[in-house]
């Protein structure tokens, strides 16, 4: 199985003066579950090359067995070095694609016309997606065929305006996860703030925050391997 993980190029929280990017965990988790799936792993990004880290996701408190174990990846870290650039790639390349949140699809992915193509053709061609924490957002612009929303009617999760007011963010991010998709016609649902969960739709799954990325991605091979029987 080939993945494409797609990772935001966007690093400024609004007009905060802070830095934001990917969140370390809801790469790190997925991307072993993935390899040791043996599945074959390709980054990409909007610019490409580095994509910034959002440095809170890299303090003492948000390290996990599988951040450290990255950071210590050679391997894992030149792929990080060198993502391709998004509008370089093919959805016809990859069985599936996954997107780890942070704060910054909110404003590259969620707006890029590559992204929103990108995930309007894996859906239509019948493959397995997932989407974790902010990552749920770059769906807000996807139609289907008939161009409707393409969440209008799916059951799917994602950052909650709980865990955004918690965060203190509400006010900074361009638009809260949880309103934009239910104003889009998701059946979006949730459990406490925080806490793992994972959503799946056909071939769709979503994750509502960093503790979900992991559970997601095993969600995610279970659904590929359904898929390819």
């Amino acid at each position: 199985m080939r993945i494409l993980i797609v990772l935001t190029s966007h690093d400024r929280l609004g007009d905060t003066g802070r830095r934001t990017g990917f969140w370390l965990e809801e790469l790190a988790a997925p991307y072993y579950h993935f390899e040791d799936a043996g599945w074959e792993i390709t980054l990409a990004s909007p610019k490409g090359g580095r994509p910034p880290l959002d440095p809170k996701s890299n303090e003492p408190r948000f390290q996990t067995d599988q951040t450290r174990r990255f950071g210590a990846d050679a391997r894992a870290e030149a792929r990080l070095d060198t993502t391709v650039r998004l509008d370089s790639v093919s959805a016809d390349d990859f069985g599936t694609v996954f997107y780890p949140g942070g704060h910054g699809p909110l404003w590259d992915l969620a707006e890029d016309p590559t992204s929103i193509g990108l995930i309007e053709r894996i859906v239509g061609a019948g493959k397995p997606l997932a989407l974790v924490c902010h990552a749920p957002g770059a769906m807000r612009h996807c139609v289907k065929p008939d161009g409707s929303p393409l969440v209008a009617g799916r059951r799917l999760t994602g950052f909650t305006d709980g865990e955004e007011e918690a965060m203190g963010l509400t006010k900074v991010v361009p638009f809260l996860v949880e309103d934009e998709l239910i104003d889009r016609g998701a059946d979006f649902t949730k459990i406490g703030d925080f806490e793992p969960y994972v959503v799946t739709d056909g071939l769709l799954a979503t994750g509502q925050n960093p503790a979900s990325s992991g559970p997601a991605a095993l969600e995610l091979i279970q659904l590929a391997d359904r898929a390819g029987k």
